[in-house]
C-alpha cells in the first residue's frame, strides 16, 4: 500500500521524464502469485488489485473508526449494486448483488447498449410478466451505481477446435456520454414497455427488410437483380428495332469468302497446282497458311445492332407492352421507396426510444479507455484518459504521454481495425463534480496543483526524489563536460597533415558538372558518352571531329608559351587535340553530360558565331542547349533512363522551377573555365561570365537558388540510397538493404511532399522496404525456432534492432494497406508461438519480447546515422541505376 502511494505521488510531482514502477509491481506480483505460474489476464489482475485495495482500506478504516460504521473508499468509488429478478424452475426470486467491474460480452453486438441489454436479460423472461411460470430466466436492474463505473469487455473466447483462446477483433462502438436510465430499477416498468415496443418494431422491421430484399434481388436463379432494372431491361429490349431476320444468317452472309477458302480447299489441291508467278500473286491467300486471329476475326460487323432485338412485334403489341412495363416500373419504384422510407422511420424511432427527458437523467461520461493490441496470450497495453481541465484526450503509452483526439481513440479502441481494441471502459457520474473538480486551499482560496494536492508525507517523499534526480543530472553534466574537455585536449595535439590533391569547398553543388568561377578547384570527374551520341544522331549529320574543329580554312595556331596541348579521347566518338592554359583544364570534366551538351551546342552555333560574333553565338548555343534539355524533360522514358540524374536543369524544368533559377544555372555551366580550350568556346565562355556579372542581387533570390540545388542534391542522394539498397536486396543481404531503403523512403517522401516529380516511385521503394522486413522476420523466426541459445538471441537481436524500430514507419500512414497487412503478418507469426509448448527460457524471452512487437504506437524511434554513401560520378550513377532498374523489370516480385 505504501509503495502504491509513493508511486502515485511521483506520478503527480516528479521532475523525471517517467517514473519506474518496478518496486510496486514486484510487490503486487508476489501478492497475486497464483499456484499454476501462468501469466494472469489483465481483467483477473484488475479484480485482484481492487480486492486487495479494498481489504487494505478496510483494515485501515476499522483501525480508525470511533464507534461509527467504517467507510471504505474503494467500495464507495468503484462498487455498485443490482437487483436480480427472475424465475428458476417455475419459482420467482429476487436477489441484491454487489458488483465492481461489470462484465459484457462483445461477440455478436455492434454497440455498448446492445451489450448491456444482453447482459441485463438472461434466458426467457416472458414468464416474469405473465401467469405462466414454466420458463426460467432473470433480469438485472441497477439499484445503485458507483461514481466510477467500469465495464469489462470480454474480447476472448476459447476455440474448441484449436484448443486455445482467441481474441475477438469485432468492432464495438461506445459513446462519450452513456445514459443508464433504462437499466435502473426505478425505471423498470417504463423500460419493459419500451423494450416490448422495440421488440415489436424490430419484428416489423424484419418483415419490411425481407420485402425490400425481394425487390432488390429479384429472380429464381443464382444471380439476382433489382426488379426495377429487370423491367427497364425488358423495356429496352422491346423498344429495340430489329436490323436483320436472323443474327446467325446475317453473320454467314456477311463473312468474306477469302476467310473460308483455305479451310475449304484440300491441301493436296494446293500442292498439285503449285505456285505460279504468272497467274497467282505471291500474296494470294491460297498460298498462305491459315492464321487464327481471335480478336480481329470475331469483331461484330458494323451493321449489327448493339443489343438483341425482337424480330416479330406489331406496333399495337409494342404499345401495350411498353405501357405495362412503364406502369410496372413506376409501381416497383414507388413500392421500393415506400419500404426504404418505412425502414428508415423505424430505425429512427428505435434510436429515439430512450431520448425523452425521463430517460436521460443518469448521465455517465467516458473518462478512460484501456486498449490492448495483440492476440489472446500476449500483447501491448496503453490507455486514453480524458483531461477535464484541458478538455482533451491524452494517450498514456509506457513512458510516452501525448495529446490525442476522439478520432484516434475511436480508431484504436472500437476494434475491427488492426488488432487493437478496448478491453475496459471507465465511465464517471457526470453529476458528481467532486470527481473532477479542482481542489482549493482553504486559507488562500487558490487552486491546488501538482505537489500541493499531496499530503505532507508524500510531498516530502517527492521532494527528496527530485533532489536525488537533480544530483544525478549534475553528475551527468560534469561527466559530459569532462569528456568534452578531454576531446578538446586531444584535438589540440599536432598531427602530420594528410596529403590532399586539391582543396574542396563544402557546399558547392556537386551536380553542376562545370564548376562556377567562384570555385574553379571543384571538379566532378564524370562521364556520359550516351548524351553526346544521342545529340549527334538527332541534330547533326557530321561527325564530332567536324564540330570540335575550327573552320577548315583556318590553320592550327601555335600554342602560346603559357598554354599546353592536350589530347582528349571520348570513348566511341574520337580523339581531339585542344589547348588550354596551364592548370586551367580538367580533361575528365570535359566528359560530363552537361559539358558535352554545351560543347555540342557551341559547335552547332558555329555559323552564327562566325557571321555575327561571340554574343550572337552565345545566344544561339544557349538556346540550342535549353531546347535539348526541354525536350528531354518532356519525354516519358522508361524507369531505367532517368534524365533527371544526368541534368539538374531537366529536374528543374519538370518541377517548374522559376525561370531565373534555370537561366542562372545555364549561365554557370556556359561560364565554366574549362571551355577555354579554343578561341570560339573561350569567347562564348567570357560572354556567359559577363552575363553572370550583370545579374543584380535583386534579380535572382540566391536563397531560393540554393534551396533548389539542395533539393537536387537530396534527389541524387535518395537515388543512391535506393540503388544501393536494391543492389543489396538482390544479393539477399537484407539487413544491409533495409537501412538504405528506409532512408530512401523517408527522403523520397519528403521530396514528394513538394511535388510529384521531385522523387522516385514511392510504391516501388515501399514494396522492397516491406519485403526486406518480411524476409528478415522469417529469418529471425527460423532462428528462434531452432532453440539454440545463440541463434535465438541472434533472432531476437534482428527483431529488436531492425524490425521493431521500423514498424512505426509502416503504421504511420494508414493509407498503405499493404504495409499494415505486413505488420499484422509479422506479429501473427510470433503470436502463433504462444500456443506451442517450449522450454521455459524461450517462453520467458518470448514474453519479454512480444510487448515491444505488439506496441501499435506510431511514434518513430531514433535510427542509426544514415549509411555512408560511396562517391559516384554521374555516368557511373546513371549506369548502375539503369542496370538495377532493368534487373527489377526482368524479375518482378509480388506482381510488380
Amino acid at each position: 500500500m505504501r509503495e502504491l502511494r509513493y508511486l502515485f505521488a511521483l506520478l503527480v510531482g516528479s521532475k523525471r521524464k517517467y517514473v519506474d514502477p518496478s518496486r510496486a509491481v514486484e510487490i503486487l506480483k508476489d501478492a497475486f502469485k497464483s499456484n499454476d505460474s501462468q501469466q494472469q489476464d489483465v481483467s483477473e489482475f484488475t479484480h485482484k488489485l481492487l480486492d486487495w485495495l479494498e481489504d487494505a482500506f478496510q483494515i485501515k478504516a476499522e483501525e480508525e473508526r470511533d464507534g461509527e460504521k467504517s467507510k471504505n473508499p474503494m467500495v464507495e468509488l468503484f462498487y455498485g449494486r443490482f437487483l436480480a429478478v427472475g424465475v428458476l424452475e417455475g419459482k420467482k426470486f429476487e436477489n441484491t448483488e454487489m458488483f465492481g467491474q461489470y462484465p459484457l460480452q462483445v461477440n455478436g453486438f455492434k454497440d455498448l447498449h446492445e451489450c448491456l441489454e444482453a447482459a441485463m436479460i438472461e434466458g426467457e423472461i416472458e414468464s416474469l410478466h405473465s401467469e405462466n411460470s414454466a420458463k426460467s430466466g432473470q433480469e438485472h436492474w441497477f439499484t445503485e451505481l458507483p461514481p466510477v463505473l467500469t465495464f469489462e469487455l470480454s474480447r476472448f473466447e476459447f476455440n474448441q477446435a484449436l484448443g486455445r483462446p482467441e481474441k475477438i477483433h469485432n468492432k464495438l462502438e461506445f459513446p462519450p456520454i452513456l445514459y443508464l436510465d433504462r437499466y435502473m430499477h426505478k425505471n423498470r416498468e417504463i423500460t419493459r414497455i419500451k423494450r416490448d415496443e422495440i421488440k415489436r418494431l424490430k419484428e416489423y422491421l424484419t418483415v419490411l427488410q425481407q420485402r425490400l430484399e425481394r425487390y432488390l434481388s429479384y429472380g429464381s436463379g443464382p444471380k439476382r437483380f433489382p426488379l426495377v432494372d429487370v423491367l427497364q431491361y425488358a423495356l429496352e429490349f422491346a423498344s429495340s428495332k430489329p436490323v436483320c431476320t436472323s443474327p446467325v444468317d446475317d453473320l454467314g452472309a456477311s463473312a468474306p469468302a477469302s476467310s473460308t477458302l483455305p479451310a475449304q480447299t484440300p491441301p493436296s489441291t494446293i500442292e498439285q497446282q503449285g505456285p505460279s508467278s504468272s497467274d497467282v500473286p505471291s500474296t494470294s491467300p491460297v498460298q498462305r497458311s491459315v492464321i487464327h486471329k481471335p480478336f480481329t476475326q470475331s469483331r461484330i460487323p458494323p451493321d449489327l445492332p448493339m443489343h438483341p432485338a425482337p424480330r416479330h412485334i406489331t406496333e399495337e403489341e409494342l404499345s401495350v407492352l411498353e405501357g405495362c412495363l412503364h406502369r410496372w416500373r413506376t409501381e416497383v419504384e414507388n413500392d421500393t421507396r415506400d419500404l426504404q422510407e418505412s425502414i428508415s422511420r423505424i430505425h429512427r424511432t428505435i434510436e429515439l426510444m430512450y431520448s425523452d427527458k425521463t430517460m436521460v437523467q443518469v448521465p455517465y461520461r467516458l473518462h478512460a479507455v484501456l486498449v490492448h493490441e495483440g492476440q489472446a496470450n500476449a500483447g501491448h497495453y496503453w490507455a486514453y484518459i480524458y483531461d477535464h481541465r484541458q478538455n482533451r484526450w491524452m494517450k498514456y503509452n509506457d513512458i510516452s504521454v501525448t495529446k490525442s483526439t476522439w478520432e484516434e481513440l475511436e480508431r484504436d479502441s472500437f476494434g475491427g481495425y488492426r488488432n487493437a481494441s478496448a478491453y475496459c471502459l471507465m465511465y464517471i457520474n457526470d453529476k458528481e463534480q467532486y470527481l473532477i473538480q479542482e481542489e482549493f486551499n482553504k486559507e488562500t482560496g487558490q487552486v491546488l496543483v501538482g505537489m500541493d494536492t499531496l499530503p505532507s508525507d508524500l510531498r516530502d517523499y517527492v521532494k527528496e526524489d527530485n533532489k536525488r534526480f537533480e544530483k544525478e543530472l549534475e553528475e551527468w553534466d560534469a561527466e559530459l563536460a569532462q569528456k568534452a574537455q578531454q576531446e578538446k585536449l586531444l584535438s589540440q595535439i599536432p598531427r602530420a597533415p594528410a596529403p590532399s590533391p586539391a582543396p574542396v569547398q563544402a557546399g558547392e553543388p556537386e551536380y553542376l558538372e562545370q564548376p562556377s568561377r567562384t570555385d574553379i578547384s571543384k571538379h566532378l570527374k564524370e562521364d556520359s558518352v550516351q548524351a553526346i551520341n544521342k545529340a549527334l544522331a538527332e541534330q547533326e549529320d557530321r561527325g564530332p571531329e567536324a564540330i570540335m574543329d575550327t573552320t577548315a580554312d583556318n590553320a592550327p595556331a601555335q600554342p602560346a608559351p603559357n598554354q599546353r596541348v592536350v589530347e582528349v579521347a571520348i570513348p566511341d566518338v574520337g580523339t581531339f587535340v585542344i589547348e588550354s592554359e596551364e592548370g586551367g583544364y580538367d580533361d575528365e570534366v570535359m566528359l560530363t553530360p552537361n559539358m558535352q551538351g554545351i560543347i555540342m551546342a557551341i559547335g552547332k552555333a558555329r555559323n552564327v558565331y562566325d557571321r555575327c560574333g561571340p554574343e550572337a553565338g552565345f545566344f544561339k548555343a544557349i538556346k540550342l542547349e535549353y531546347t535539348r534539355l526541354l525536350k528531354l524533360a518532356q519525354e516519358d522514358p522508361p524507369p531505367e533512363c532517368d534524365y533527371r540524374l544526368r541534368h539538374a536543369i531537366v529536374y528543374f524544368i519538370q518541377n517548374q522551377a522559376p525561370k531565373k533559377i534555370i537561366e542562372r544555372t545555364l549561365l554557370e555551366q556556359f561560364g565554366d573555365h574549362n571551355l577555354s580550350f579554343d578561341e570560339r568556346c573561350r569567347n562564348i565562355m567570357k560572354v556567359a561570365q559577363a552575363k553572370l556579372e550583370m545579374i543584380k542581387p535583386d534579380e535572382v533570390n540566391m536563397e531560393e537558388y540554393e534551396r533548389w540545388h539542395q533539393d537536387y542534391r537530396n534527389f541524387r542522394e535518395t537515388t543512391m540510397f535506393l540503388m544501393v539498397g536494391l543492389e543489396f536486396f538482390q544479393k539477399k543481404s537484407y539487413m544491409e538493404a533495409l537501412l538504405y531503403l528506409i532512408y530512401a523512403y523517408q527522403n523520397n517522401k519528403e521530396l514528394l511532399s513538394k511535388g510529384p516529380y521531385r522523387g522516385h516511385d514511392e510504391e516501388l521503394i515501399s514494396h522492397y522496404r516491406r519485403e526486406c522486413l518480411l524476409k528478415l522476420n522469417e529469418h529471425a523466426a527460423a532462428l528462434f525456432e531452432s532453440g539454440d541459445d545463440q541463434e535465438v538471441n541472434n533472432g531476437l537481436i534482428i527483431m529488436n534492432e531492425l524490425i521493431v524500430p521500423c514498424l512505426p514507419l509502416l503504421l504511420v500512414d494508414e493509407m498503405e494497406e499493404k504495409d499494415i497487412v505486413a505488420v499484422e503478418d509479422m506479429r501473427n507469426r510470433w503470436c502463433s508461438y504462444l500456443g506451442q509448448e517450449m522450454e521455459s527460457n524461450l517462453q520467458e524471452k518470448l514474453t519479454d519480447f512480444l510487448p515491444k512487437l505488439l506496441d501499435c504506437s506510431t511514434e518513430i524511434k531514433g535510427f542509426n546515422d544514415p549509411p555512408k554513401l560511396p562517391s559516384y560520378s554521374t555516368h557511373e550513377l546513371c549506369e548502375r541505376y539503369a542496370r538495377i532498374m532493368l534487373s527489377l523489370s526482368r524479375t518482378p516480385a509480388d506482381g510488380r
